[in-house]
């Protein structure tokens, strides 16, 4: 049984702005379409059921870096993005927050009768997701999100979070139909939130005996979670800082973005004309698509990317943003048509950024890089939830 980890959500209240929400379900869906042209619709599951990956993917969206609310943005964007076009990608995001997680059973049936599926049986595994979540793991925590995500081929991920309101926390739940052996031993492939010490696990592979004895005599018997998987911690604290980020990897974008030697070779790899900052975002996305897992363990650093709408690390670049969705948009257009030129790039671009990584051993200054970022914000149309940046005051000396 694949078990990915575990991580620290704290929660946050508020909304996602329109004008982000827009730009992400654009970039998400780009992401997820270039996994999927490359990799299939498995690995797209096996990604979003990677609880490093899925916050990686929200930070390099522009959405706050360690907030639970990157799991209901992402998931509502993908909703956006993906399900217009199923019937061409083969991917369909159920359920939701709140009200639209009852609909998941429902939209699962429509789904199954459209391409020949097990309705009844998706369904099921929807209900016992849940179930093990909210009740067979007694750790404090309320489901309020449920997302499935189901395949044309019938292959399945779950996605869902629960709300610890004394503590203020959130904890995220992954499953993939891939690597799930039992729904009563050791089912997810990951879970997300706080550490809440000793809570009654009774799908823990130690709990067959409890589960036994509970159909037998009605009896509990308290567990402890397993924790020897990966273990994503989310700070309370918004800023970031040097210690949430592999400062080497980050540095190897910096580098291949700002250094005109290097940017110079980069910019050939992917297109004419790209400017630095451009490229970094470029650079980090390009991560997002051919990255292994063990690139993941960082995913404050992919935030540098695009920012984020509470102004942490830096403000939405939304003119950066854009050009990324273009570029993207642009490479998977021409793909279709045969031409994967520009498709290809993105991974030669990864690969490049990779060999100055392992050759040069960069290290970024991670304070100069969010001042700079800050400082030319306004140029790059920095936005937040706080309204657009402003240019720098500029004084001007005179004498009467």
């Amino acid at each position: 049984m694949k078990r990915s980890g575990y991580a620290d959500l704290p929660l946050h209240r508020g909304h996602v702005p329109s004008w982000l929400a827009t730009r992400m379900t654009l970039l998400g869906t780009a992401i997820v379409e270039a996994v999927l042209d490359e990799y299939g619709h498995s690995e797209v599951l096996t990604r979003l059921s990677d609880p490093f990956w899925f916050q990686a993917l929200g930070a390099v969206m522009g959405m706050d870096w360690h907030s639970s609310g990157i799991t209901t943005s992402v998931m509502g964007a993908l909703k956006r993005g993906l399900n217009p076009r199923a019937h061409e990608l083969g991917l369909y995001i159920c359920g939701g927050r709140g009200k639209y997680s009852r609909m998941t059973p429902h939209e699962l049936l429509t789904i199954a009768d459209k391409h020949g599926l097990q309705g009844d049986a998706l369904v099921r595994y929807s209900r016992l997701t849940a179930k093990v979540d909210n009740t067979a793991i007694q750790d404090g925590f309320q489901l309020y999100l449920h997302a499935f995500v189901v395949t044309t081929d019938g292959e399945w991920a779950v996605i869902q979070q629960g709300m610890h309101a004394a503590t203020r926390t959130a904890r995220r739940y992954h499953w993939h139909s891939r690597t799930l052996r039992s729904f009563t031993e050791e089912p997810h492939t990951a879970v997300v939130g706080d550490s809440q010490g000793a809570i009654l696990n009774l799908v823990h592979r130690d709990a067959i005996g409890a589960q036994q004895g509970i159909v037998g005599l009605l009896r509990e018997d308290p567990g402890q979670i397993e924790q020897a998987a990966r273990h994503l911690v989310m700070p309370r604290r918004h800023h970031v800082a040097s210690s949430d980020i592999n400062l080497q990897r980050l540095g190897a974008v910096l580098a291949v973005a700002h250094d005109q030697e290097l940017h110079t070779f980069a910019d050939a790899l992917l297109m004419p004309g790209m400017g630095p900052r451009a490229l970094q975002s470029l650079a980090l996305v390009s991560e997002v698509i051919h990255g292994t897992p063990s690139r993941f363990s960082d995913p404050a650093r992919f935030s540098f990317a695009h920012g984020g709408k509470d102004r942490r690390p830096f403000p939405v670049p939304t003119k950066i943003y854009d050009r990324t969705i273009e570029v993207l948009s642009g490479a998977l257009r021409q793909a279709k048509l045969g031409d994967t030129e520009r498709a290809n790039g993105f991974k030669r671009l990864h690969a490049f950024t990779r060999m100055v990584e392992d050759t040069f051993d960069p290290c970024a200054d991670l304070d100069k890089t969010i001042a700079k970022e800050c400082a030319e914000s306004a140029g790059h149309g920095g936005r937040s939830i706080f309204g657009w940046e402003k240019p720098p005051t500029q004084l001007t000396l005179w004498s009467p």
